[in-house]
């Protein structure tokens, strides 16, 4: 939810906060730090699926070959070529991560993008000040900005209140608003709300406005979220099994359209081998793994990748490597 690109506006890529080097994982924070209770932040309406979202693979066309380098604490470069479509070719990309550090896996500010030699550009801004973060992303291509997107979270003891514009044209009187609202109301039980507005020429009437209303209940290892709007239905499920097996289940419905598509997503983490799986099915008969294997005591990162659609008869298949 949240993403106001999936209305057919060009998206610039969002990357989510990096930790500060030398930082814990979240998952290594002690759990007594992350008491559940309703004094304790939800989280954005954005995020309301993302532990589901996490499990299944990023599939990938082609080959990759990456290169990362820390030149300090809190500045890294990065070097990636592609050979696949739809963007093949070379980018350089830069990270830095601010001294401003606010919890034991977030610093801001965080500043990152990558560049090709024709001047396409993505750009990423993340920053917070006290209960207030902000987020900026930028996309240009061709010596034009194709797409722009501003959001601020204020995150409050047991609620967070979101509001995003993107790709605000005040000339061509065109652009996309969303305000969002997440509040937890039990220990395990977190509601909330949506509301989108879109106008300009391209939108049949000049402008558009869609509400939907969202909800997420918390176990002990599992997560269940939905949303509900006018046109769609979204359902996650979300489940870790142990320590090394994760489970997720996604069900979208188009109601305009009269169609469903379920996912089913697992990730087998085996430490012991310094690998990840992540496989996923769905019920278009799409078949997807990625494997990523860390080949010690050499920093590099072997990935494979491999998907096919056993109706119409389509795969691709990729390899990568991660240097760094």
């Amino acid at each position: 939810m949240g993403n106001v690109f999936a209305s057919g506006l060009a998206p610039p890529p969002l990357a989510e906060p990096v930790p500060s080097p030398n930082m814990p994982a979240e998952d290594n924070v002690p759990k007594s730090s992350q008491q559940n209770s309703t004094d304790q932040n939800p989280g954005s309406l954005e995020d309301l699926h993302k532990k589901c979202k996490d499990v299944f693979p990023t599939v990938f066309d082609g080959s990759k070959f990456m290169v990362t380098k820390a030149l300090s604490n809190h500045f890294q470069i990065s070097h990636t070529l592609n050979m696949t479509s739809p963007n093949p070719g070379y980018r350089f990309g830069a990270t830095y991560v601010g001294t401003n550090q606010i919890s034991p896996v977030e610093a801001y500010p965080i500043l990152l993008g990558d560049i090709d030699p024709n001047g396409n550009l993505n750009a990423n801004i993340f920053h917070q000040y006290k209960n207030i973060r902000g987020k900026f992303a930028a996309q240009v291509q061709d010596n034009k900005f194709v797409g722009t997107q501003v959001t601020t979270d204020y995150r409050g003891s047991n609620y967070t209140a979101s509001a995003t514009f993107a790709n605000v044209d005040i000339l061509n009187h065109s652009g996309v608003a969303v305000l969002q609202y997440l509040q937890n109301v039990t220990p395990s039980i977190a509601v909330g709300t949506e509301m989108a507005y879109q106008y300009g020429p391209q939108v049949p009437g000049g402008e558009i406005a869609l509400m939907s209303l969202a909800g997420r209940y918390t176990g002990a290892n599992y997560t269940v979220s939905g949303s509900v709007g006018a046109a769609s239905i979204h359902a996650c499920f979300w489940r870790k099994h142990n320590e090394n097996i994760q489970v997720g289940v996604e069900a979208e419905t188009n109601l305009r359209l009269g169609e469903s598509v379920c996912t089913i997503g697992y990730q087998v983490d085996l430490p012991k081998a310094n690998m990840v799986f992540r496989g996923m099915v769905d019920t278009t008969w799409n078949v997807g793994a990625v494997l990523e294997k860390k080949l010690h005591p050499l920093p590099f990162t072997l990935a494979l990748s491999g998907m096919i659609n056993h109706t119409n008869v389509q795969h691709k298949f990729g390899i990568g490597l991660i240097i760094g």
